[in-house]
């Protein structure tokens, strides 16, 4: 791998560092220091199997590569630089279309995008509200401490992407066994098989039965117009659900038990918000949330499909990417005072759902989420408190997006 400067100039290759950097303990709400503003340069970093990647932190570079045609998503490539073994071998056994490069990628999104129009989104507001409301009932009325993340933060997501997809609610305890082992760094390739087929299994049976009886959710739809047609086979119509629910509500789950706990970090920000009847201001909150928290923080990983100038660099074809979206959203020539959490800073194009063709398909789900769970929960338990010190939290280092594995609450 090489990358030299305009000029000719060659970068310092000399002993990469190791890659994901560590986040400091005092700090876990801001990302590492190897991603942080302080150098924006690119720089190339080792990974877990001993090969090297580029690591861009700066917002216009990472955006650049998100819209690039000359950057592929495909996850089979031997060039591709994987998270880890366990990655690597989710991709071999199926491959969604997240992980395709045009026109596979446009084809497989075509086929699910009906399903979060803004229409239908929209729709989802009432049981959305519905859910979170009996879910704080559930909180209040039972013992304390609770643990946010399995009384609130997992299940709001957990259920609305069921109810969108398709999927029995009896089922999320399922799914978020399965998605927690696919989603961590250190879960070994053969658990990765065995969950992930088992997955599989279960999807194509449920798929089968949407083909018998169709309802008006995602699933039937993949079920009735692409699996029925031929288009394609009822695997990757499970591959596709896969990605759906895994991305659904891992995600935004992890946001909300993460964002929660920086707003009581923040308590006249966070007392303002509650005082508030602005629907505009917890839209704005959560804009912030999303970028100051940049939960994505172990990628995305491309590789480029051939050589790539950029801002007077050359990236060689074949050459490992990192896309760090934690970084880029700190950028200061975009962001005054990048690291200051400010719930009244001006709109700006954060990169917390990626860039570009393969922008993430929920995310207008996600922010309704994200808005109704955290503004519920702020009003309606106003004295809501960690029970623990916040540097006591069990944050996700172990995962490829960050969060809390626990936060226990009381008020």
């Amino acid at each position: 791998m090489s990358m030299t400067a305009a000029g000719g100039q060659q970068a310092d290759t000399a002993s990469p560092p190791n890659y994901p950097f560590a986040r400091e303990p005092k700090c876990p709400f801001d990302p590492p220091v190897g991603v942080r503003h302080e150098d924006q340069m690119p720089k190339e970093v080792s990974l877990w199997d001993g090969r090297t990647a580029w690591l861009f932190t700066r917002h216009d570079h990472v955006r650049t590569l998100f819209a690039d045609p000359r950057v592929s998503h495909d996850t089979n490539s031997p060039d591709y630089p994987h998270e880890s073994a366990g990655f690597r071998e989710r991709a071999h056994q199926g491959q969604s279309f997240v992980n395709q490069d045009d026109p596979e990628h446009a084809r497989g999104r075509r086929m699910v995008n009906a399903g979060f129009v803004a229409k239908r989104v929209r729709a989802m507001r009432e049981p959305i509200q519905t859910q979170v409301d009996q879910l704080i009932d559930d909180m209040l009325g039972g013992p304390k401490p609770v643990d946010l993340v399995s009384a609130f933060a997992l299940p709001v997501p957990s259920l609305m992407i069921c109810l969108l997809l398709g999927v029995p609610p009896g089922e999320q305890g399922r799914f978020q066994t399965v998605v927690g082992q696919l989603m961590r760094q250190d879960t070994p390739p053969e658990t990765v098989n065995k969950a992930q087929g088992e997955l599989f299994e279960y999807l194509e049976e449920l798929i089968a039965e949407k083909q018998k009886t169709p309802r008006e959710d995602v699933l039937s739809d993949l079920a009735t117009k692409n699996v029925a047609t031929g288009q394609i086979t009822p695997r990757e119509a499970a591959i596709i659900a896969r990605l759906l629910l895994s991305a659904g509500h891992d995600t935004t789950a992890n946001m909300i038990s993460l964002s929660t706990a920086l707003l009581l970090q923040h308590p006249d920000q966070l007392d303002e918000l509650r005082q508030s009847d602005d629907p505009a201001l917890m839209a704005a909150a959560v804009e912030e949330l999303l970028r100051y928290l940049s939960i994505i923080h172990n990628g995305p990983r491309r590789f480029a499909l051939e050589d790539i100038e950029l801002d007077g660099h050359q990236i060689k074809a074949g050459d490992g990417l990192i896309l760090s979206v934690d970084g880029a959203n700190r950028s200061p020539e975009l962001y005054p005072a990048p690291d200051n959490f400010d719930i009244h800073r001006p709109p700006t194009q954060h990169l917390a759902f990626g860039w570009g063709p393969h922008g993430c398909i929920g995310q207008t789900l996600a922010r309704l989420e994200l808005q109704i769970a955290l503004g519920t929960l702020i009003r309606r338990i106003p004295t809501l408190r960690l029970a623990t010190e916040v540097t006591e939290l069990d944050f996700k280092h172990d995962a490829i997006v960050y969060g809390l594995h626990s936060m226990p609450v009381t008020w």
